[in-house]
Order: C-alpha cells, then sequence, then structure tokens
C-alpha cells in the first residue's frame, strides 16, 4: 500500500473513531517483521470501554484482541484467560511485551502510548520484538465498509 492509501486509511479511521457509531475493527501487522498480530482487533478509546478491556469475557480466539489508547498500564484481575501484551508508544513503535500474561497480574510500561491485548501466543506467533513498527488499519470488511460511508 502506497504512501497515499495508508494516509486515506487512517482518514477513515479517525472519521470512524471520532464518529463512534460502531466499533472498529483493526488489522494489526508487524511492519518490521511482515507477519499478522491479529486480523479482528477492537478498539477502546473511551473512558468506560478502557476500564472494561476484556473483562466479562469467556476466552479470546486467535487473531482476536482490544487496543486501549490511551493506556501505559492493565491488569488481568478477574480475567478468565491468559493474554499477551504488546506496549506501543505514539509512533506504533513496540516499547515492551509480555507474552502469556495470567491472571491476577499487574503490567505497566510508563514510555507506552496504548496497549494491545492479544490472544496468548500472539507475539510468538508473528516474532514480535521490542522496537518493531505497528500497523493498525482497518480490518478488510471494515475498509470497504468505510469506503461505502465515505
Amino acid at each position: 500500500m502506497g504512501k497515499s492509501g495508508i494516509q486515506d486509511a487512517w482518514r477513515l479511521v479517525w472519521r470512524r473513531l471520532r464518529s463512534a457509531v460502531l466499533p472498529l475493527h483493526l488489522q494489526v501487522t508487524n511492519q518490521t517483521r511482515g507477519t499478522l498480530l491479529a486480523g479482528d482487533v477492537l478498539v477502546a478509546r473511551q473512558a468506560s470501554s478502557r476500564r472494561k478491556g476484556l473483562l466479562g469475557r469467556a476466552d479470546l480466539g486467535p487473531g482476536e484482541g482490544l487496543w486501549i489508547v490511551p493506556c501505559e498500564a492493565v491488569h488481568t484481575f478477574f480475567m478468565r484467560f491468559p493474554i499477551d501484551l504488546v506496549y506501543l508508544d505514539r509512533k506504533h513503535r513496540v516499547r515492551k511485551l509480555r507474552a502469556a500474561v495470567p491472571a491476577n497480574r499487574l503490567s505497566a510500561c510508563f514510555f507506552a502510548h496504548s496497549v494491545l491485548e492479544l490472544a496468548a501466543g500472539s507475539i510468538h506467533a508473528s516474532r514480535t520484538q521490542v522496537g518493531d513498527l505497528i500497523e493498525l488499519l482497518p480490518a478488510p470488511a471494515d475498509r470497504d465498509n468505510l469506503s461505502k460511508s465515505a
């Protein structure tokens, strides 16, 4: 995807985030490694959705996740399943990784701007490392819906 394509995709993302009509689904890729981290990531940008996070869910399937923005710390109290945590700075560079974090834990990265909560095993499967560049774009289905409504 060229520079103008990425800019157009980001315009669509931010338009959708501002409108907050429907949840935005993102596809998250590791640009540095050329691997997919998750294909169905929801965005938690409002205080209520950031506080709730993944609490109340029975599981998180492969390829699913939650992007909490802004956020620099999370907890897994009352979680029913382990999760991978990818802390990102404002430029979407990986600042810290925590794999398979079990229930009843705290984790923080004070240099982070946001956190990706992913299915356990996502970090290992995508070979993600600190310093990698992460790309967050509308998932293919959302990309089609956004372009129709634009």
